[in-house]
């Protein structure tokens, strides 16, 4: 009886590059699994196995080289042994990608057919800065997964436990053996849990869950920044076969405030005031997340002046007293002058041309004078 050529088994050309024959052998492996032929299960093994064993030596770079030299009586008498070369993908990595690509995962561990906790789930959140400084509750509205009344959370339509799978004898996991090879993989019956449900519930349709909107209140402490994270225990998603349900975090973001900047527990706020405060000194109200306060302005403030009002920021945990309010002043420059006040404020120019009166120019006009003093050098 003639051999046969390995090429044509796996349907490719002897100059086929490697990643060709790969591609062929996981197409093959797929159409003929015994699975994917319950009508003929035993010539599909006899296919698979025969696949299996071209794939082998065809993927091996040594193997494939022997092969194409002396055909496959080299293989018949002890030269078919030895590991994968270096250049041939292992086959458990092939099987893997093949069984993948068939079961939708991989041959990886057996899914727990127990109870099991819930995912955690996470809800964004957006506060005002008013509500952060003295610590609110907020009712919010999140639709999560919970567990079907129907069945109790056993997906049957009766709420008795789901069967033990026949095709794995409870174990999650079936053996294939093909030639030399025999590989673990996750019974597809079940999908690896090891338990089947033959009557799955109407409500949940055998998911043992299903989603519901739900109000909750959420405590806000004082303080809370953008980022933080407040955990709601047994909020979340819902456990799987009585398990207990994943935690519910809500992330905090404080919106951007049109007044305050906010950094940590202080407050910045810009005060625009007169010219004439500045100059003379005097009282002005400054705004804050208590209400009006009154900032006291020395004679001679310069603008851009930062005054810091003790503990009017953000309160912080038990342990640390409240923030600062920092308020930086502005000088504001007079506009729309009658001609009475221009007489007035030229009057007031005259008599204060002396740098006595203008520290701050003053020493503006002598790093000037020194720069120029220093390019002149040679």
């Amino acid at each position: 009886m003639s051999e046969k050529d390995l090429y044509k088994v796996l349907g490719v050309s002897k100059s086929s590059s490697p990643d060709e024959i790969k591609k062929a052998y996981r197409k093959l492996a797929i159409k003929y699994h015994p699975d994917k032929n319950p009508d003929n299960p035993e010539k599909a093994a006899e296919q698979f196995k025969e696949i299996t064993n071209a794939y082998e030596i065809l993927s091996d770079p040594k193997k494939r080289q022997q092969y194409d030299q002396f055909g496959s009586a080299s293989f018949q008498h002890g030269g078919f042994g030895g590991g994968a070369g270096p250049g041939a993908e292992g086959f458990g990595d092939i099987f893997e990608s093949v069984f993948k690509d068939f079961f939708g995962g991989g041959a990886g561990r057996r899914a727990s057919a127990g109870p099991q906790r819930g995912n955690d789930l996470m809800y964004q959140l957006e506060l005002d800065l008013e509500q952060v400084v003295r610590g609110t509750t907020v009712d919010i509205q999140v639709r999560v997964p919970v567990s079907c009344q129907t069945c109790y959370g056993k997906g049957t339509q009766s709420g008795a436990a789901p069967s033990t799978c026949t095709y794995c004898q409870g174990t999650g996991q079936i053996r294939m053996q093909q030639g030399f090879f025999s590989i673990q993989q996750p019974c597809h019956y079940c999908q690896g849990k090891g338990t089947v449900i033959k009557d799955p519930c109407k409500t949940c349709h055998g998911a043992g869950r299903v989603e519901k909107e739900q109000k909750l209140s959420v405590n806000i402490p004082a303080g809370v920044t953008t980022g933080d994270r407040l955990r709601l225990s047994g909020k979340g998603e819902a456990g799987a076969q009585g398990g207990p349900a994943g935690d519910l975090y809500v992330e905090i973001h404080i919106r951007p405030h049109p007044i305050f900047q906010r950094e940590g527990s202080n407050l910045y706020v810009e005060v625009p005031i007169p010219f004439t405060v500045a100059a003379l000194g005097g009282n002005v109200d400054v705004p804050s997340l208590e209400g009006p306060l009154s900032l006291k302005i020395p004679a001679g403030t310069q603008t851009n002046k930062v005054f810091k009002l003790g503990q009017k920021g953000i309160p912080q945990n038990q342990r640390h007293a409240a923030g600062d309010l920092m308020c930086r002043v502005v000088i504001e420059t007079p506009v729309h002058l009658t001609n009475d006040q221009k007489a007035l404020l030229e009057k007031f120019a005259e008599i204060t041309k002396d740098s006595i009166h203008h520290p701050v120019e003053k020493k503006w006009w002598d790093r000037i004078k020194g720069f120029f003093e220093k390019i002149k050098k040679p």
